[in-house]
């Protein structure tokens, strides 16, 4: 996905208030980049298109007693007035968008040179305008009140095989205010995971006085956010779903006020004065009785209590064996450090895969050995092997690789086994006779016997290995250390993690 779609966009929905005024629409447009220069964020504004003539069956052309059909007829613009609505929203520093009816409404959007094209809720399984919208060549939000998950599926399968590479979705509710009760959020979240290529946010028809849905979306991962918006006139106020510029301001506020609480990523930035914090709370090691210089330790000889000082052993860093590297006091706090062996190392390493694994939602069984390859020994794990997880072994071959953040395992090649390797989660640098190749989850890459492959991987990536049946010693190395070691010596077997 480009980045037309950013972290967080925000949609500046115009629809029909304009009231048929362009230089009421206009007022509308400044206010609207006035308020998005005030926040700093990434705003569209929105305008509806039908071609009336022919949206709208002739004999009903002229009626009063069908919904819609009137404000739509008393809020008619002009191409030219679109036009200069258009050209306001840019100037102001926004991106234009336009819900297009119908298929004459697409072309004037596309004469008008707009950035994206919205699909309503209420065409999102209309095919031909949607063949239309696909054909344009534009970036496409598609709004999806009143569809099914199952309708969904088709809509996105739909612009898929149009190659329609930037389509964003929005979760929405056709009701006009939506009660609290009918929001469903959380199948904003499912939409998010069963599309996970695509930017999904929310486009909100709630109260305009109703803050928390936003904060709700924001805090669910929205990365598009959708009102109306408008301002009253004297003898004309705005529905009961529509934003003045006051109430838009305020909820642009609400939407950044959750995303900073939510922060930026996924991982969490520990700063030196929460660890300071919580450093004045945890328990430090004391000596109990008198120790000289060489002695082993025992929690017996030992307690732990707070405060604890800068340097000291904290209760948790204690360990059963530490040697004093120094004579202490009855009451003196300790200031040993821990020394991770081998076994700590792949213990820590094995607890990280599992996470992996578990973060990814893969679920392997409970047939399965896990093998820790560590080319130059435990102690360098970290930085150079692979957790391996042999699934199957007949005359076909199924593993599991998880490759740590920041792992590299090292060149090689095969002379019996042919594998492919299949992406499933995170991103993967494959090196296969000297070049390279950066893989993404749904990547694959076949790999023939004699090709000499090394990968790696700066986040972290789990990878399907297909191969053909695995034999001992077939894997040849290029590093002459790890030639020249035992295969037993640099691999662990686990049988329980």
């Amino acid at each position: 996905m480009t980045q037309v779609f950013p972290d967080l966009l925000f949609v500046f929905e115009m629809a029909n208030n304009h009231q048929g005024d362009v230089e009421h629409g206009l007022r509308i447009v400044s206010q609207m980049g006035q308020i998005a220069g005030r926040f700093g964020i990434q705003a569209a504004v929105k305008l509806q298109y039908r071609d009336l003539d022919t949206f709208i069956h002739p004999d009903y052309l002229a009626r009063t007693d069908v919904k819609h059909i009137p404000r739509f007829q008393a809020t008619r613009l002009q191409s030219r007035d679109f036009h200069r609505l258009v050209n306001a929203t840019r100037h102001a520093g926004m991106l234009s968008m336009v819900t297009p009816f119908d298929e004459r409404s697409v072309d004037l959007a596309l004469e008008h040179e707009v950035d994206i094209l919205k699909v309503a809720s209420c065409s999102a399984l209309d095919w031909p305008l949607l063949e239309a919208i696909a054909g344009a060549g534009k970036p496409v939000i598609c709004s999806t009140g009143g569809k099914t998950i199952h309708d969904i599926d088709k809509v996105v399968s739909f612009f898929d095989h149009r190659y329609v590479r930037n389509l964003a979705l929005l979760h929405c509710v056709g009701l006009y205010p939506t009660p609290n009760a009918q929001v469903h959020m959380r199948f904003m979240q499912r939409m998010q995971e069963r599309y996970r290529r695509l930017p999904v946010g929310y486009s909100g028809h709630e109260a305009p006085d109703n803050l928390d849905v936003v904060k709700a979306a924001v805090a669910l991962g929205a990365r598009i956010l959708e009102r109306h918006v408008g301002q009253p006139r004297p003898d004309d106020p705005l529905n009961a779903y529509s934003l003045d510029s006051e109430q838009t301001a305020a909820w642009v506020q609400a939407a950044l006020s959750m995303k900073e609480i939510c922060g930026s990523g996924r991982d969490k930035a520990i700063t030196p004065e929460e660890i300071r914090s919580l450093h004045q709370l945890t328990r430090g090691t004391f000596a109990r009785r008198a120790i000289k210089a060489g002695e082993p330790l025992t929690a017996d000889d030992v307690f732990f209590a707070m405060p604890c000082g800068e340097g000291q052993t904290t209760s948790g860093e204690f360990q059963d064996g530490m040697t004093a590297s120094r004579d202490y006091q009855p009451n003196e706090p300790l200031t040993e450090g821990r020394v991770r062996g081998p076994v700590e190392v792949m213990r820590e390493a094995i607890h990280d895969a599992k996470g992996m694994l578990q973060e990814a939602g893969i679920e392997i069984g409970s047939q399965f050995e896990v093998e820790l390859s560590h080319h130059l020994g435990p102690q360098q794990f970290r930085r150079f092997g692979a957790v391996i997880i042999n699934l199957l072994n007949r005359e076909y071959c199924k593993k599991l690789i998880v490759v740590l953040p920041g792992q590299h395992h090292p060149g090689h090649f095969h002379k019996v086994k042919e594998e492919t390797f299949h992406i499933l989660h995170g991103e993967l640098d494959l090196y296969v006779d000297g070049h390279v190749k950066h893989l993404v989850p749904g990547d694959m890459h076949l790999i023939e016997r004699g090709q000499t492959h090394e990968f790696s991987s700066a986040t972290g990536c789990i990878f399907e290995e297909i191969s053909t049946t695995h034999v001992p010693k077939d894997s040849h190395y290029k590093d002459r250390r790890i030639a020249a070691s035992d295969p037993m010596v640099r691999k662990t077997l686990v049988e329980a993690w």
